[in-house]
C-alpha cells in the first residue's frame, strides 16, 4: 500500500518540479555522452551530497547507460555552506576540469550559526558561477534545492525557503538547470508524513531508501538519463 502511494506521488512529481518539465529534453551532459564524448561530473555541496547514497545511484546509472564515459567526483563536504564552497572552488572543483557541476548549499546557508544572509549567499553563488565559466565557458552548471528540514533542524533554519528561492532565482537569471527536490519532498511530507519520516529519519538527511526512491530518480529525470 505504501509503495502504491509512493508510486502515485512520484508519477506526478513533474507537476511540482520545474526541472522535470523545463529539462524534459536532455542535459548538455547527456548530449555530450550520447555523441561519444567522455565527461567529468563534480557534485559539490553539503552533507546532503557528501557521502549521500543518491550520488552513487546516479553514478551507477551513468555507467550503465554510458560505460566508461562518465566520471563522477563527489567534492562535497559535510557541514559546509556556500562561503566554504566559494573559498574551496579552485581546489575541489575547478582542478578536476569538470564538464558538469552540480551545486547545493542552501540547506546550510540558512543555518543560523553560520550567520550568512541571503544576499551574502547569493554573492557566493554568483562568484562560483563566474569562476566556473571563466575556467570553462562550456561548463554546465546545475543548481539543486534539497529537502525541507523538520523539527529542530527547521528551527535552526527558520528562513530556509528564502535561501531556496534565492537559488531558484539565480538559476532562472543565469538560465541554469535547477533540480528542485524541495517541492517533491514537501508533497510527500504533506501526503504521507510517516513515509517522509521513514525516508528522512533524523529530519534533515535522507537515508539510503529516500535517496533511491526520491532524489536519484529526480536527478536522472532532470539530466535525461535512464534509471
Amino acid at each position: 500500500m505504501q509503495r502504491t502511494k509512493l508510486s502515485v506521488i512520484l508519477s506526478i512529481l513533474c507537476l511540482f518540479s520545474a526541472v522535470a518539465c523545463e529539462a524534459a529534453s536532455k542535459s548538455t551532459l547527456v548530449a555530450n555522452l550520447e555523441s561519444g564524448k567522455s565527461q567529468t561530473v563534480v557534485t559539490y555541496g553539503t552533507s546532503l551530497t557528501d557521502g549521500a547514497p543518491w550520488v552513487s545511484e546516479v553514478q551507477a546509472a551513468l555507467e550503465r547507460n554510458y560505460p566508461s564515459k562518465a566520471k563522477l567526483i563527489n567534492s562535497a563536504k559535510s557541514g559546509m555552506w556556500s562561503k566554504w564552497g566559494a573559498e574551496n572552488l579552485d581546489q575541489r572543483v575547478i582542478a578536476n576540469k569538470p564538464d558538469t557541476v552540480i551545486i547545493e548549499f542552501s540547506i546550510n546557508d540558512a543555518y543560523l550559526q553560520y550567520k550568512t544572509s541571503v544576499q551574502q549567499a547569493r554573492g557566493y553563488y554568483e562568484d562560483m558561477i563566474k569562476r566556473l565559466l571563466k575556467a570553462n565557458s562550456r561548463c554546465e552548471i546545475i543548481l539543486m534545492v534539497m529537502n525541507p528540514p523538520i523539527g529542530g533542524n527547521l528551527e535552526q533554519r527558520p528562513k530556509i525557503k528564502d535561501y531556496n528561492q534565492m537559488v531558484r532565482d539565480i538559476a532562472r537569471n543565469h538560465r541554469l538547470m535547477l533540480i528542485d527536490h524541495y517541492l517533491n519532498w514537501e508533497k510527500i511530507l504533506k501526503d504521507d508524513p510517516a513515509l517522509f519520516n521513514k525516508y528522512i529519519p533524523d529530519g534533515i538527511h535522507p537515508a539510503a531508501e529516500g535517496c533511491k526512491m526520491v532524489i536519484a530518480p529526480e536527478v536522472l529525470r532532470a539530466l535525461g538519463v535512464k534509471g
